[in-house]
């Protein structure tokens, strides 16, 4: 049923916010060069999956976790994007193709042991990984892994329609952090 959710939510969300991410691409032709941004990431029963964000770091930029980068990294759009949250618009794609949910565990990159371990003892690559979850509503980034791990295992044991249709709002209205740099 939350595949019918993510489905509908997804393209309408696709149809009405196309408009602005025609807009965020074009600047970010301007801003990078290069708008888009692929990376592979772990989804679901540890797949991988190429993740597409719009791009808020400069394309030289080496490819690691977020929280090791530093802010000299991030462009001046980039920064917007990611205190907005625009630079995950791409990823309503992904929730159409089945990479990805609109709720779900953040999915890491292939060089995380240390989350990775952890999400395995508590199963975590069971589900699909999301746009937002219970972890960037409370703020917890890939820089405290087991925390990280456990709030997500929280999220999934407790993950009903209620606190779907939650977590989607308050990301929506602007709750929780994107991911943070140095």
């Amino acid at each position: 049923m939350i595949r019918f959710f993510d489905l509908l939510f997804t393209l309408i969300g696709i149809v009405v916010l196309f408009p602005v991410m025609l807009l965020i691409f074009l600047i970010g032709l301007f801003d990078t060069g290069s708008p888009l941004f692929f990376q592979q990431r772990m989804g679901k029963n540890k797949k991988a999956f190429t993740l597409v964000k719009f791009r808020t770091m400069h394309k030289n930029s080496v490819s690691k976790a977020t929280h090791l980068m530093s802010k000299s990294s991030v462009t001046p759009l980039g920064g917007f994007l990611r205190i907005t949250k625009l630079d995950e618009l791409p990823q309503l794609f992904s929730v159409v193709l089945g990479d990805m949910s609109l709720v779900g565990p953040r999915p890491n990159l292939f060089n995380q042991g240390e989350l990775i371990r952890y999400r395995e003892k508590l199963n975590i690559y069971s589900v699909r990984p999301g746009i937002t979850g219970l972890a960037q509503i409370k703020k917890i980034d890939m820089s405290t892994p087991e925390l990280l791990a456990n709030t997500d295992a929280k999220m999934i044991q407790s993950l009903d329609f209620a606190m779907y249709f939650s977590l989607i709002v308050q990301t929506g209205f602007g709750k929780g952090a994107g991911d943070r740099v140095n």
